[in-house]
């Protein structure tokens, strides 16, 4: 599999017309050619629509739209990879929990005025403290992420009370989350009914903007400053802000099946959340399992009033406060990244497919942590898109088995590193603005978009 890393020098290449051709591979050094498309080439062609009608990624990079089906990827992972075990999955459950004792076992018996008298000391080593506990508070909530998908062991039961009391544990609503996260699944890349980082369309970025359409090609390009505002504040309150108003999801509802969705919208008031069983992202033989997932919240809400009013609660907010929020972190970081990438396309739904919007998806690496304590879920997420309930012990080797046949149109940015993570970031907060579709595009390549921005960097918007 060829490299698809960013040479630097065209990570920041700015504004590539749309009717330049990609440079052969021949190019004399690899900074005068695009980034390598993970797609530049296609299995088969897709008609002459796609043919004569070129699609660009961000960086100006050809893309043709993958032809592999659902059952090539199935046939090709060897059997056992899908054999899912309670006590391998366990194991890793009560693995995490003793950490998570042992080390606030040892910061809270030997991080104390008497043993650490330097204020400043204990200040630091608490800090750590925070941050090590988020990191393995993520990866239980990696393990409870295994059980929603059915991938914790072949008992719905054992995954589900798992998952619960985990999810629970981390104030997550466990079936309320599992309900909408599946319906991700089900609509990875569909731009019309995902639920995840659901880009915005070029209307909806002016509409936030307060410009108009055809004024974005035109606008000065966001300082730095803003670009990282807008990141803080998607790591601070992303995940909250989702689970109380869906902010990142679809904000299609109406066209929910049972009618429950009519005259609600994303945002506060607007009768759409984790929460509430009459939500439009729940139908209403779910109220049961959304009310039980109010039911843990309500639980763990009950004993961290029990430890503040007891301890106090400054103590609760360092043992518990802040770790809980780096997990959301995490947890914003992971999932922002798994779905946004200058290269990756968001598709129409009359031009979705599964097999296409679950290739729309990107791997990275996060070196020890991602591997050992994140559960391989930053590294193999392109796979657990095809098969969701493969353990992430054999994912591994499920992803190298499906290389072959995704061929080109596999993504990763593994070999940039663990540091190459929180460059992605900030070059997604700064590259991903809006989605349309590529300047002169015709048929079906109208359906497939792209994302631009103002500034400057990559192909220009199109102009209207």
């Amino acid at each position: 599999m060829s490299s698809t890393a960013i040479p630097k020098r065209n990570a920041l290449r700015r504004n590539p017309t749309t009717e330049s051709s990609v440079p052969s591979s021949e190019a004399a050094s690899p900074l005068d050619s695009p980034r390598q498309s993970p797609s530049s080439t296609s299995l088969s062609s897709m008609g002459s629509d796609q043919e004569n009608s070129k699609m660009l990624d961000t960086y100006g990079n050809e893309f043709k739209i993958p032809d592999f089906t659902i059952k090539q990827i199935r046939d090709a992972i060897p059997a056992h990879c899908f054999h899912r075990s309670a006590i391998t999955s366990l194991y890793y459950v009560f693995r995490d929990f003793a950490i998570l004792g042992s080390i606030f076992y040892l910061f809270h018996n030997y991080v104390t005025p008497e043993t650490v008298p330097f204020m400043p000391a204990r200040v630091a080593l608490w800090t750590l403290y925070t941050i090590v506990q988020g990191l393995v508070g993520t990866g239980v909530w990696v393990l409870a992420h295994e059980c929603g998908h059915q991938a914790f062991s072949p008992s719905k039961v054992l995954n589900d009370t798992v998952g619960w009391v985990c999810h629970s544990l981390l104030l997550v609503p466990y079936f309320s989350w599992k309900i909408s996260h599946g319906k991700h699944h089900k609509a990875t890349g569909n731009i019309a009914r995902d639920m995840v980082f659901v880009p915005k369309t070029r209307q909806e970025y002016a509409t936030r903007v307060g410009k108009t359409i055809h004024q974005l090609s035109e606008l000065m390009e966001d300082t730095p400053i803003l670009t990282a505002s807008n990141l803080l504040l998607q790591q601070l309150f992303g995940w909250p802000m989702y689970l109380l108003i869906n902010v990142t999801g679809h904000n299609n509802h109406s066209k929910q099946p049972e009618g429950r969705g009519v005259g609600k919208a994303n945002g506060w008031f607007g009768g759409v959340n984790h929460f509430n069983p009459s939500s439009p992202l729940y139908e209403a033989k779910d109220a049961k399992l959304i009310a039980l997932s109010d039911l843990g919240l309500f639980l763990t809400g009950s004993l961290l009033y029990f430890i503040g009013s007891t301890y106090g609660w400054i103590n609760l907010l360092v043992w518990y406060g802040i770790p809980y929020l780096w997990v959301n972190h995490w947890l914003v970081a992971i999932t922002f990244l798994q779905h946004t990438d200058p290269t990756l396309p968001h598709y129409q739904p009359e031009v979705w497919n599964f097999a296409r919007g679950a290739a729309a998806t990107i791997d990275r690496d996060f070196g020890f942590v991602g591997r050992h304590i994140f559960h391989g879920i930053i590294e193999t997420h392109v796979l657990h898109h095809y098969v969701s309930n493969i353990p992430f012990y054999n994912a591994d080797e499920a992803s190298e088995a499906i290389k072959g046949v995704m061929g080109e149109h596999y993504r990763t940015e593994a070999q940039t590193g663990w540091t190459g993570f929180f460059k992605a970031m900030w070059t997604s907060a700064r590259v991903c603005q809006w989605v349309e579709p590529t300047e002169g595009a015709k048929g079906e390549s109208q359906g497939v978009l792209f994302y631009r921005n103002t500034n400057g960097v990559g192909v220009r918007p199109a102009k209207i």
